[in-house]
């Protein structure tokens, strides 16, 4: 939908209301409360054939009584009227439709069927149709609450605004709830229900160039347009704005149609997850850290990379927050150079210089330590943040602290993020000291658990590599017909683009394969060639080993008889005759075009810690060498990859240019559905990578664009 058409749905001049209701707690009835409330100025249109008017508003008796025109009307009627009216509605030129019915796709095949024709009629006629079964929205912005649900008639003013978009109607109005009792300004809150006709992919779009809107709160169950959705993500990147995804539903399934082991090792949700954090988005683990990271990403838009510095009274805090800070990655500096010398000039001589900085009792009776102490640690640039561990009690106590510290934090109108935390949960602290921290944007927390993990997960914003679009490459002799490559015909695609695998030839007879073996240099492998055989060695199709020509000619035959037993009937393209690969440590590469998200890659740790111990990251596909090496050692065992007890560092460049070609290979060819390399040998620094084994897998291009 265009901005335009949103307009007229989220920013309406006049509202017709169908099914108002004078009976308090009807539907239609809280719509026109929650409007008065609000002090809506535009026009209100009631229609209810039984009444010719409510609270002094005249009322239409049907539909084809309004004026035609009429930006948005709200559906407050049984699920049975609802297509008939849509169809009134839509003579009547309206421009958006809110239904809040439920028992349309999710009441079964009548429902669904009554959906497709609400989406058709939208699409026909043009008009904006959120839901059905949704909560409508709340435009903070304009003050235009179309829900039933009681809102507080708030506007945002001139405060940023965090834009909700959620497809369960009943989270959008707890995280309503959620972030205004922390005093953060909203400016859209969207229920998009069973989003027949606009979902998700539109509205995020529509916050993307709100100018009130600095950060998207999404509740997302499914993308139904995920490539889509993708742009939009990373328009939102380009622009400053931060995306907070909650997706229910983690499901590790993998699709039933997966082939390789990359197939069956991509789960949905991690496809997902790879895809949506690489074009900027924050995954959420859960409600209380949806709302957490939004409250940071709200009032701390200066969020930058770096450690955190922690300002504290008490000892023991100290060291937990040691414990928990490096179980969770946040980086607690120690202060160094000028920051050090600043600060053990700002503080007696009994309180040690360290990170985090324990004040102790001192600044009850030297009120302006916190203002000495906090001066050198925001000039610092090592320091992308401060966290405030700070002992409340009760009014007395919270009475001496908070006003120093808030005169500190007004002088000095800090440009980093600075988070307060208060280490007793449940002190009654005066709401006018939060406020007041709050309004210098200042997040509280009430406990530091939840501000370091929020702290924690928004420096990953950071951390993400830069967008890219890597150089194209094409690939020549992909097949025209869809299925499985045999790996001798993958092994010559990849091969003319940079994959390094063991020298080899396909042959068809004994003869020429002693003849390859006899240029390639024994030991030699041999392995049947059938785009039927995906698993060869699984049929007794790789004889490994053969020293010599007579070691040759006995595995031929017995590679030939394992087939007949274990696949009778089979017919052999050929055999591939490749050198024997020298030791090395084992890992998987694989790429997978997700019909939904588009490509990604697999990389990590073969053999048994694939298929056990599931050692392995999901990439995008446009990462640089550098990131992906950046990736590689945040695997379980990536000390194996370098100098690990006295073995040699291994050739992780070698292994990054391989996945980094993969890459750009899956993003110029979508008909390939998969590949799989596996194992790929790592040998030393210098020596390089190479694939013994390459599995291949076209598709329709019908598909691989869906």
């Amino acid at each position: 939908m265009t901005t335009p058409s949103l307009n007229r749905l989220l920013r309406p001049r006049s509202i017709a209301i169908v099914g108002a209701s004078a009976t308090p707690g009807a539907l239609g009835a809280s719509v026109l409360s929650n409007l008065e409330r609000a002090g809506y100025g535009g026009e209100i249109h009631l229609v209810n054939p039984k009444r010719a008017e409510i609270g002094g508003r005249k009322c239409c008796g049907s539909v084809s009584e309004l004026p035609p025109g009429i930006d948005v009307a709200v559906l407050a009627i049984p699920r049975a009227a609802v297509l008939a009216t849509a169809r009134e509605l839509a003579a009547r030129q309206v421009g958006a439709i809110i239904v809040f019915s439920a028992g349309f796709a999710e009441g079964g095949e009548a429902g669904l069927a009554e959906q497709r024709e609400l989406a058709r009629l939208s699409r026909e006629h043009g008009f904006v149709l959120e839901g059905p079964n949704c909560l409508g929205f709340v435009n903070f912005v304009d003050g235009v609450p179309l829900t039933f649900i009681e809102m507080p008639a708030e506007k945002l003013g001139d405060r940023p605004g965090i834009g909700i978009i959620s497809q369960s109607g009943a989270m959008a109005a707890v995280l309503e709830i959620n972030l205004l009792a922390r005093g953060l300004g909203l400016s859209f809150s969207i229920s998009t229900g069973n989003e027949a006709a606009t979902g998700v992919e539109d509205f995020t779009e529509y916050l993307v160039d709100d100018p009130a809107t600095r950060v998207i709160a999404l509740i997302v169950e499914q993308f139904r347009q995920p490539r889509r959705f993708l742009a939009a993500a990373r328009r939102a990147r380009a622009a400053g704005k931060r995306i907070v995804l909650l997706h229910p539903g983690r499901s590790q399934a993998a699709r039933a149609s997966a082939t390789t082991h990359t197939g069956a090792m991509a789960g949905d949700f991690e496809v997902m997850r790879t895809k949506v954090e690489h074009a900027g988005v924050l995954l959420a683990s859960g409600l209380e850290e949806f709302g957490d990271v939004l409250d940071l990403a709200l009032r701390c838009p200066a969020l930058a990379g770096g450690g955190a510095a922690v300002l504290t009274d008490s000892g023991a805090f100290k060291a937990l927050t040691l414990d928990l800070c490096e179980s969770i990655g946040l980086a607690l500096p120690a202060p160094a150079g000028e920051c050090s010398a600043r600060l053990r000039a700002a503080m007696p001589d009994f309180i040690p210089v360290s990170n985090p900085l324990d004040l102790t009792a001192q600044p009850l009776v030297d009120p302006d330590l916190y203002r000495r102490t906090l001066a050198p640690l925001l000039d610092d640039v090592c320091f992308g943040s401060i966290v405030l561990g700070i002992i409340q009690t009760d009014r007395t106590t919270a009475a001496l602290k908070f006003p120093p510290l808030l005169a500190a934090l007004r002088e000095r109108k800090p440009a980093k993020p600075v988070i307060f935390a208060g280490l007793d949960e449940g002190a009654v602290v005066p709401s006018e000291y939060i406020d007041e921290l709050r309004a210098l944007g200042v997040p509280y927390f009430p406990s530091p658990e939840r501000a370091f993990r929020a702290l924690a997960r928004t420096g990953e914003w950071a951390a993400r590599p830069p967008l890219m679009t890597p150089a194209p490459l094409r690939a020549d002799g992909l097949p025209p017909a869809v299925g499985v490559i045999p790996e001798y015909r993958a092994k010559e695609i990849l091969g003319r683009l940079g994959i390094p695998f063991p020298r080899g030839r396909f042959v068809t007879s004994v003869e020429t394969a002693q003849t390859a073996a006899a240029e390639i240099g024994f030991p030699v492998v041999l392995k049947a060639q059938s785009a039927e055989l995906s698993h060869k060695s699984d049929a007794g199709g790789v004889i490994i080993g053969l020293a010599d020509a007579s070691a040759l000619s006995a595995g031929w035959n017995r590679l030939h008889a394992n087939l007949a037993q274990h696949r009778p009937g089979l017919v052999l393209e050929g055999v591939l005759v490749e050198a024997m690969g020298r030791r090395g440590v084992e890992l998987i590469i694989g790429a997978r075009n997700d019909p939904e998200w588009g490509p990604v890659i697999l990389a990590g740790f073969g053999g048994v810690a694939a298929e056990i111990l599931q050692d392995v990251r999901l990439l995008p596909p446009d990462l640089a060498p550098p990131a992906i090496i950046a990736e590689l050692n945040r695997l379980k065992q990536a000390p194996l990859l370098h100098a690990f007890r006295g073995s040699p560092a291994l050739d992780v460049g070698a292994v990054a240019e391989i996945i980094s070609r993969l890459g750009r290979l899956m993003l110029s060819e979508p008909s390939i559905a998969e590949i799989d390399l596996n194992p790929v040998l790592v040998h030393p620094q210098g020596e390089g990578a190479v694939a013994l084994d390459a599995l291949m897998l076209t598709q329709s291009l019908l598909t691989s664009t869906r």
